[in-house]
């Protein structure tokens, strides 16, 4: 009988330290409650260092409720958002949280479901702020410091053609700001927002008809200058050449009417020599001319009415008798 009660009072015994003794690993952060009610402060918690490992509570009144303490993560869905510029985008981000406070965790979400689904909703929500305030270029760009590499050549003097507008934030900053306006509304659920990140920004299909037919536009406006800028210079050339070609048409004009005239002035010194030297020739010299000139001025279809007695016409005069 004496040995039947003391297996009784052992397996009792057991029972009791079993439901009051339990483990807290390094993981996790663990509460206790008490009939339902967090009683105590959290195991293990940030707040509490050094707890992992056995520990004790009241049986079967009070539950152990573990909660985990290692960075968790959140990967939220792609959300359809338009930026500043009214340009509609899919933004894909991710961020890693961790509880920082167990009973108030466990207080307004209950589960890591829950949780992540309110993260959905607030990380979500700042997201879309975010964006809306800014331009699709802040978006894409990682740093606003960072020079894109850009032909300086297709820069056009006194015009926006061909430059970047400036960048302000850049991606970096925008996802700083998205965690900063998340964090306060995570805290009250006693989740810690250590990060958040784009995973993936993808454009809309009439965004990038857009940003394809802006990059169209640019460039025929950048070939367009560099056509006129062509004529232009064309223009100078074919100046340039025009005037060459005049100024040495005017000199060879200018070489030739001077060669023209000293030979001129030889021959009416020839002509002079030989008139002075020759009583007859001055007469033949006339002849000649005179018939030079009739051949040029008469045609065979020529018809001029003009009396004998011309000097021009003198030699169709009819020869007299006796006259040699």
């Amino acid at each position: 009988m004496k040995s039947l009660i003391t297996l009784i009072l052992l397996g009792a015994a057991v029972i009791v330290i079993s439901s009051s003794a339990y483990t807290v690993s390094e993981t996790e952060q663990v509460f206790i409650t008490e009939f339902g009610k967090p009683v105590g402060d959290p195991i293990n918690a940030f707040s509490r260092k050094n707890e992992a490992g056995l520990q004790f509570k009241m049986p079967f009144i009070q539950k152990v409720n573990r909660i985990e303490k290692r960075i968790l993560e959140w990967d939220g869905p792609a959300t359809d958002m338009p930026t500043r510029d009214k340009l509609y985008i899919t933004v894909d981000n991710f961020a890693r949280w961790r509880i920082s406070d167990p009973k108030t965790y466990f207080e307004k979400l209950r589960d890591e479901r829950t949780a992540l689904s309110r993260l959905n909703n607030i990380i979500g929500s700042a997201t879309r702020d975010v964006i809306a305030k800014h331009d699709l270029i802040e978006v894409i760009r990682g740093d606003k410091d960072r020079k894109p590499e850009r032909d300086e050549a297709l820069v056009i003097e006194n015009s926006s053609l061909g430059l970047l507008p400036p960048i302000r934030s850049g991606r970096g900053i925008l996802t700083s700001q998205i965690l900063t306006a998340a964090r306060p509304k995570v805290k009250d659920l006693g989740i810690e927002l250590l990060d958040v990140r784009f995973k993936r920004i993808n454009y809309k299909a009439g965004v990038i008809e857009k940003i394809y037919s802006r990059m169209s536009s640019e460039r025929l406006q950048i070939a367009d200058r560099f056509r006129s800028e062509g004529a232009g210079e064309a223009a100078k050339i074919i100046g340039r050449k025009e005037r060459d070609l005049l100024s040495i048409e005017s000199g060879a004009y200018r070489r030739e009417q001077e060669i023209k005239g000293k030979a001129d002035a030889e021959a009416t010194g020839i002509y002079a020599t030989a008139y002075s030297s020759s009583p007859g020739a001055a007469d033949f010299y006339q002849f000649t001319k005179t018939l030079e000139t009739y051949q040029k001025t008469l045609g065979k279809d020529t018809t001029v009415i003009l009396t004998s007695e011309s000097d021009l016409f003198r030699l169709f005069k009819s020869v007299e008798p006796g006259e040699d």
